[in-house]
């Protein structure tokens, strides 16, 4: 079984080093670890500095394209590189590389699609009281969403089977945690959580500017991924809530109406304002479940796009494999050959 750590990397010169020679090169159960590097757009020689620490491969953007765009590039060129196993660590050095022994055992026992490694953000000295709190409150709202039962939604610190890695397509260009969480519930894909230990990381997060911005941003993510895969129970939730006070204020109008009729009011109480407001929310809420159904119907296709997706990429790294597994058979037998018509030298 091959392992291959990968590493986004954004202008990490001072890190990078620590972060591959802490890799393990031997674990039980894995024949072969390589180390991929994904230079984001660095403008330091992070890139240099790695290959020289003993990275194995190095995979380019030609700018900075996010953490998200690097995560999926590094997913693509593990898979072409034939890895069984799938590691994502930082750059920063985050998380310790003797964890990866920890992580990675789920899925060598054969318990697990996806393994994540837990922080146990409660127990972080250098987070403070607010973090840990809306560290807590956004995981909880991500396990709803994903359906899963992942103590740490937004740890960066993973491994993925082969097969796990081909249904991974991150969309979002800011962080592919939740998303690719979110996605790997929906798809039924067993997920575990291992509790890791982490390192204190001095300089601020290069991912967003403050808590309330990483915030802002995951929480679109969360709301654009859940309704992408959820799309009618999305829309009848908003359909019943424009539909709740419309039918309240439409049962309140049809009641003045029979009360005036019984006479049980005089003639003067108006249902006006209630018939027009409460019928066009009713009309708006059926309008909302209608585009909620054709969403559905589109959610339909889109899961058949991702299987076509799947197969295709399943294609080429099987064809990828077999390109490499020619290739050693052809130079093997080049070099038998090679030595066989090598010329003897005579005997005295």
């Amino acid at each position: 079984m091959k392992l291959i750590v990968q590493i986004p990397a954004l202008n990490e010169r001072e890190t990078i080093a620590a972060v591959i020679a802490d890799v393990p090169r031997t674990i039980p159960g894995i024949s072969a670890v390589e180390v991929l590097v994904i230079d984001d757009g660095c403008t330091d020689d992070t890139v240099a500095v790695a290959l020289r620490a003993g990275a194995d491969h190095v995979v380019r953007h030609t700018a900075n394209k996010g953490l998200a765009n690097a995560y999926q590039t590094g997913i693509d060129t593990a898979l072409r590189l034939g890895a069984d196993l799938i590691v994502n660590t930082d750059a920063d050095h985050q998380y310790p590389g003797h964890e990866i022994a920890t992580l990675v055992q789920p899925i060598i026992q054969g318990r697990a699609d996806i393994v994540v490694g837990d922080r146990q953000v409660q127990h972080i000295e250098h987070f403070s009281p607010l973090k840990k709190t809306l560290q807590h409150l956004g995981s909880s709202v991500v396990r709803w969403a994903s359906e899963t039962d992942v103590p740490d939604t937004v740890s960066g610190f993973r491994a993925l089977t082969r097969e796990a890695a081909l249904r991974t397509f991150v969309t979002t260009d800011f962080s592919y945690t939740v998303e690719a969480l979110i996605q790997a519930g929906k798809r039924r894909l067993t997920i575990v959580a291992v509790p890791i230990t982490t390192n204190y990381v001095e300089r601020p997060s290069r991912l967003h500017r403050g808590n309330w911005n990483f915030i802002k941003r995951q929480a679109a993510i969360i709301a654009r991924t859940y309704a992408t895969h959820e799309p009618l129970k999305v829309f009848s939730y908003l359909a019943a809530f424009l539909f709740t006070p419309g039918a309240m204020l439409l049962i309140w109008a049809f009641y003045i109406f029979l009360g005036r009729r019984m006479e049980w009011f005089v003639q003067s109480r108006s249902n006006d304002q209630s018939l027009l407001v409460g019928g066009i929310l009713v009309l708006m809420a059926l309008f909302v479940f209608l585009i909620g159904l054709l969403a559905d119907l589109v959610g339909g296709v889109r899961r058949i796009q991702q299987e076509v997706l799947y197969r295709v990429r399943t294609i080429q790294v099987d064809d990828e494999a077999w390109r490499r597994n020619a290739s050693a058979r052809l130079d093997a037998l080049e070099t038998a050959l090679t030595e066989e018509n090598a010329p003897t030298a005579p005997k005295t």
